[in-house]
Parts: structure tokens; C-alpha cells; sequence
């Protein structure tokens, strides 16, 4: 079949992100013997435009609309980013009679929501390379695709997505992403994701709505040699999008290692899940080329961290925070304020403790995106601050009682103790 795959986001936000969930699809979907054609709106002056010339030169029988990010996450001003989508999937329907399917990590976060809000024919939740090739063959055939797993239409109950035990089958890389980029780009960042799912069970996160609870890994060699391939054409700025790169460590060393070895020196950026990081793991990731973490330790405050389901204590940032200074690595870190058992002690103790780490970066959010099935939500629920967890799509945000206007204020004062806060 003809296939328009179409990434919708057009939001840099702090870098140059690159489609790689599009491009995993598109890749997984030539695989099972489709033409596909990619368009990423990012890089469009004109979206719309782009959107139909690549109609008109596509033909396609099949559209696929990538759904990045529901919001922005500013509690102070939200932006809807869902209604920009919403804009490209009408001109999609303007243009073409093919059937529209949703996917992306936004999309798989509210999968039945979106659905019905921009009016698309079929959605794709979970691993997309595996669904959305599946989805094909049963329109190819003429065949009702409602029952096959992780597919949603509108007016039917889905069936829950099987995600694939195994990684090593999808592909890492597709030649549309690197069409799509500028190896020149000092702000460009390659996406590379090594593994999938978490098992924290952070009381506010949605990660294991998009990737499931298990943790999935790719061989770390397959990932080496793919990182090889791209830097023997220039690319050599990395970022692994793992939502903890040091879960589990054995595989982060085992990749690190196959890093260290590669013939033209690369570096990298990545997520790390600040507990029990040891010496022998940063030894190596220094060694591997990793230039930047990012530690989303969100409080410095032991009671905050318990409510929010964190599994380390402030004693425990702290090693590690260390640790990759001692190593050279940029260390950027995260503050997330006003969850439930935020006060205004607790609010200090967490600035006096981000400030005593030193950081090289600090991003400070107040209030929490509040998303369906979390801990919370039911929090959020059981006070009265949403009346139903149907209406998040829509960003609504928590925000412990009694803390505005100070916390806003006080934070908007505090900045200046932080050599580079956003």
C-alpha cells in the first residue's frame, strides 16, 4: 500500500527533536512491503501546504498522523499543541479519502480521547512498528482491523496492545530521519533509544501509558553498530531517549562498552534515575563519550519524594550528582514543586538542596500535568480538583493547597541562586 506518514509537532522546545517514533514506524512498515513517504512539519514554513503537496504527490491509500505532545506543560499560560493537529488532520480529510490513523507517544497517553477530539478513523497505542504494519494488512485484505490488540476506532472497546518481549526485531534507525537532518547542527541531538518501559511507578508519570511497565532492551551491540553507521556520515551528537539509561545497569555497561570501542569518537546526552549509581557505571559512560545527564530527582525533600513513589533519597542524588562531576559530566536537574505534601518548608529544603548540588542546569517546574490512571490522578480526584479523570485531556494541573501565590513568587525570586535555571 501507498503510505503518508505525517509527523504533526512543530514545537522545538529546549532542542531539535527529530521524529523517531515516525521514523521506527515507517521503517518497521517498508519492512512489511509498503511504499511510504514521511513528511515531518517541524521544518515546514507552512504546514498545511506541505501537508498537501505531499498528498498530491503520495496518493496515498493510507495516512498516518504521529501525535508528539497533548500540551506544553506551562501551568502558568497551557497551550492545547492538540488543536495545532487537529488543523493538519482536516487538511488531511480535505485532501484524501484515506483512511487516518493516530499514533506517538501523546497519542497512546489518551488514545480514545484524541481519537474522538480530532476525528480520525483508527488509532495506533503501544509499539507502533508492530500495529500499525498488522492495521495494514487487515485494510490491504478488506478485513475489520477493530479486534487486533492496541488498535482503537471510535465506538469500540480496543483490545489491549501485546508488546513484543524482544526489541532486537524493530529497527533503530530509518533513512527519513536522517533526511529530515543537519549533521552541521550544533543543535541537533540524534535520538537513539536503546530501551522501553519503567518500572518506577512515578505517582505523576504517564511513561508506562506510551511504553508499558516492562523493561524491553535492544542488543547493545545492534545499537553500537547503528550509532557507528550514523557517524560515518556526521553525525556525532547523541541523545539516548531511555527513560532511565541506567535501568538495568548491566545492559548500560555492556553499551557503554561497545561505545568506547566504536572507530570515531561521538558524544552523547541521557536520562539517569538517580539511585544507586556507582562509580564503575559513570567511569564508564565518561569513557563512552556521555558529555550530559539529566537527573529528575524533582524534590529535595524525603517526604516528597515518598509521595511521589521515588525509590531514592536526597543523600542519594547527591552521589550521584557527584560522582559525574567528578568525571567531567554536565549535570542538568529537576525540580518539580506543588505535589501532594508540598508545603513551604518542603519547597525550601528542595531549593536549598538543588542548590548545594552545584548543577550545571536546573529546570524548575511549579504544579504537576496531572494524567489519567497515575496515583495522581486519584489524588487529584479524591480532593475534588478534577471531578473525573475523563476530562485530562484538556491539561489541568495539581498544585497543593496554600502554596499560591508564594510558591510562584518565591520561585520567580530564587532563580538568581542557580547559574542557568529555565
Amino acid at each position: 500500500m501507498r503510505v503518508l506518514l505525517v509527523s504533526a509537532n512543530t514545537e522545538r522546545a529546549n532542542m531539535v527533536p527529530l521524529p523517531l517514533g515516525m521514523g521506527l514506524v515507517a521503517a518497521a512498515t517498508r519492512r512489511a512491503g509498503h511504499d511510504v513517504a514521511c513528511i515531518d512539519l517541524l521544518a515546514s514554513p507552512d504546514p498545511l501546504a506541505a501537508v498537501r503537496a505531499a498528498i498530491q504527490r503520495v496518493q496515498p491509500e493510507v495516512i498516518g498522523v504521529s501525535v508528539r505532545n497533548i500540551d506544553d506543560q506551562n501551568r502558568e499560560n497551557p497551550r492545547f499543541l492538540l488543536a495545532q493537529v487537529k488543523t493538519v488532520v482536516d487538511e488531511c480529510r480535505a485532501c484524501s479519502e484515506a483512511p487516518l490513523v493516530l499514533g506517538g507517544a501523546g497519542y497512546s497517553i489518551f488514545p480514545d480521547e484524541v481519537l474522538a477530539y480530532l476525528g480520525a478513523d483508527f488509532g495506533v497505542a503501544s509499539d507502533g512498528e508492530v500495529v500499525f504494519p498488522a492495521l495494514l494488512q487487515r485494510l490491504q485484505r478488506g478485513e475489520d482491523p477493530r479486534e487486533l490488540p492496541g488498535v482503537h476506532t471510535a465506538g469500540s472497546e480496543a483490545a489491549p496492545p501485546r508488546p513484543p518481549a524482544e526489541l532486537d526485531p524493530l529497527p533503530l534507525w530509518d533513512e527519513s530521519l536522517a533526511q529530515a537532518a543537519d549533521p552541521s547542527d550544533p543543535e541537533l541531538w540524534v535520538p537513539m533509544q536503546s530501551r522501553r518501559g519503567c518500572p518506577n511507578d512515578c505517582s505523576y508519570c504517564s511513561t508506562w501509558r506510551i511504553q508499558g511497565r516492562t523493561i524491553r532492551c535492544h542488543s547493545p551491540r545492534l545499537v553500537a553498530e547503528t550509532v557507528e553507521r550514523l557517524a560515518a556520515v556526521g553525525f556525532t551528537r547523541f541523545y539516548f531517549v531511555d527513560n532511565s539509561f541506567n535501568i538495568p545497569e548491566a545492559h548500560a555497561l555492556e553499551l557503554c562498552h561497545h561505545l568506547a570501542a566504536l572507530p570515531a569518537p561521538i558524544t552523547w546526552r541521557c536520562i539517569v534515575y538517580p539511585h544507586l549509581v556507582r562509580e564503575e557505571l559513570v567511569t564508564a559512560m565518561a569513557g563512552a563519550g556521555c558529555v550530559e545527564v539529566s537527573l529528575g530527582f524533582e524534590s529535595g525533600s524525603p517526604r516528597v519524594l515518598r509521595e511521589m513513589n521515588k525509590r531514592f533519597q536526597p543523600e542519594d542524588v547527591r552521589a550521584a550528582a557527584d560522582l559525574f562531576k567528578a568525571h567531567g559530566i554536565r549535570r542538568m536537574g529537576f525540580l518539580l514543586l506543588g505535589g501532594p505534601g508540598e508545603t513551604r518548608a518542603s519547597v525550601e529544603e528542595s531549593l536549598a538542596f538543588a542548590a548545594s548540588l552545584g548543577l550545571d542546569s536546573l529546570r524548575i517546574t511549579v504544579g504537576i500535568r496531572i494524567y489519567p490512571g497515575t496515583p495522581l490522578a486519584r489524588c487529584a480526584l479524591a480532593e475534588g480538583v478534577i471531578a473525573s479523570e475523563n476530562e485530562l485531556l484538556f491539561p489541568r494541573f495539581y498544585l497543593a493547597s496554600g502554596l499560591e501565590p508564594w510558591l510562584h513568587e518565591r520561585v520567580t525570586a530564587g532563580v538568581s541562586a542557580f547559574p542557568s535555571c529555565i
